[in-house]
């Protein structure tokens, strides 16, 4: 790290750095966010950590003030395709709470030594140091905003003994989960979360939710006053989750059916909403380029809507090939009453969770009403994705991932590249023969085919971002918020 470039943005209190890295004061013993309210302390004083994790195997504590446990995540971990860049990923949905430091290993595809060096090399903190922080922030979480049980919020958060949460809370935040709950004045039931997911502004809602509400599969996806729903299928169960923005931070209300899954639950719902971007970097990235420019000036902060799960993407990019967003729509719709979960919704509108790949790979073929190739590639898909064939896991490496779909007959670029930057995030991912791209580009002059592509080459490593300008040249619901949510 430049440390005295940290040290400006410290001075500075500038929030564009929360979550890059944090600020050890040697003085109090505390961490800070860069933008932390507080006095500046004196340089000398000083240490720079690259997560909250290191700070605190350094024996810091949290602040109690700007409380740096809840930044926005580092970019880095999500466009990134490094080793530590996955693996923390796969920390993030909750691997090494349910398959320890060997199975998170497994699942990279190296050695525990190789992982425990890389992030170490990189975070300052290895695997079950970051686990731990990632237990701590879930437990706060549960401990404000339920009025559940201590010792349940104890092994709902991932921890093996009452002891063992009781001694990390007050390590990290000095303070008891008693205290802690007293501050706090919990108005939620046992179950039910209200959240606020933060983010680097800008953010630029219409078309991040404009679009996954045009897209939505009735059931299992629904626009209701002014928020995005959805059914999510967690490693634990299934929850709801409600998604609306605000200034400054998403409003997340959660219903999980078992608690363990609240930090993958939330990791899903950030990567769903891009949350943990740059937008600053990405649009002056893009804003270089003379034809985009005046396209980012008008919207700033665009996001890549996400997935909750890249595995359902996949199978739904495939239903959605050369057909209008409305008929993808439908085929989704056919699929999920056939072979979804049902799920009971205290509000009414959703009805299930979409299939999994192995419950779509045993589909009864008429269902799917689709010309006979198509539907072959559907069930191709999912029985790969099922197998293990396919592996789009939050720390999958992405071009292997986009190897291993192409290989599969029927699978073209334009569906390998739509689940490689919508369904893992990949934030240079291009869809050059998208038609709305291609149309776009058309209207700007900026050239087909070839010429299109090495014009993109501009726009990376935010490629991805450049789509949704060019998507936003065209007149589509994508691009807006429904109706209802105006006013």
């Amino acid at each position: 790290m430049d440390e005295e470039r940290l040290w400006r943005a410290v001075q500075g209190q500038d929030p564009r750095f929360d979550g890059w890295f944090v600020l050890g004061v040697l003085t109090t013993g505390i961490y800070c966010r860069p933008s932390c309210p507080a006095r500046t302390p004196l340089r000398k004083n000083v240490r720079f950590h690259p997560s909250a994790a290191a700070a605190q195997a350094a024996g810091l504590r949290a602040c109690k003030r700007c409380r740096p446990d809840a930044s926005p995540g580092t970019p880095a971990w999500n466009g990134r395709s490094d080793l530590a860049a996955r693996a923390v990923r796969l920390i993030a949905d909750g691997v090494v709470d349910r398959e320890g430091v060997p199975g998170l290993a497994s699942r990279l595809g190296y050695s525990r030594r190789q992982v425990e060096r890389a992030l170490l090399a990189e975070l300052g903190a290895g695997p079950l140091a970051l686990a731990r922080a990632q237990r701590a922030q879930t437990a706060r979480t549960l401990v404000e905003t339920t009025d559940l049980p201590l010792a349940e919020v104890a092994f709902a958060a991932g921890f093996g003994s009452v002891r063992q949460f009781n001694d990390t809370v007050q390590d990290v935040f000095a303070l008891t989960p008693g205290e802690l709950r007293r501050r706090a004045a919990p108005t939620a039931a046992a179950g039910a979360l209200s959240l606020r997911l933060p983010f680097r502004a800008p953010l630029w809602p219409d078309s991040l939710l404009g679009h996954l509400a045009a897209t939505a599969v009735p059931g299992v996806e629904e626009w209701r006053d002014g928020a995005y729903r959805r059914t999510l299928r967690l490693p634990h169960g299934s929850g709801i989750v409600s998604l609306s923005v605000h200034a400054g931070h998403v409003a997340c209300r959660l219903s999980l059916a078992d608690l363990r899954d609240l930090a993958p639950a939330v990791a899903r719902c950030r990567r769903l909403l891009d949350l943990d971007a740059d937008p600053v970097a990405v649009d002056a990235q893009l804003s270089g380029d003379e034809v985009l420019a005046p396209w980012v000036a008008k919207a700033p902060g665009r996001r890549v809507p996400g997935t909750v799960d890249a595995s359902e993407l996949a199978v739904r990019a495939v239903l959605g090939q050369q057909v209008s967003t409305s008929a993808a729509r439908t085929h989704a719709a056919r699929l999920v009453q056939a072979a979804g979960d049902e799920i009971d919704d205290a509000e009414g509108g959703l009805t299930h969770l979409f299939p999994s790949a192995g419950a779509v790979a045993e589909v009864d073929p008429e269902v799917l009403k689709l010309p006979v190739s198509r539907r072959t590639t559907v069930l191709r898909v999912a029985r790969a994705l099922a197998d293990g064939e396919v592996d789009l896991d939050p720390g999958a490496d992405r071009e292997l991932a986009r190897g291993q779909l192409l290989a599969l007959p029927g699978v073209g670029p334009w569906t390998a590249d739509v689940v490689t930057m919508r369904g893992l995030g990949d934030p240079d991912a291009f869809l050059a023969t998208d038609l709305g791209v291609v149309l776009a580009a058309r209207t700007l002059g900026l050239g087909e085919g070839r010429t299109l592509v090495r014009r993109a080459e501009r726009w990376s490593p935010y490629r991805a971002y450049a789509v949704q300008h060019l998507w936003a040249v065209g007149d589509h619901p994508v691009n807006h918020l429904p109706v209802e949510a105006i006013g």
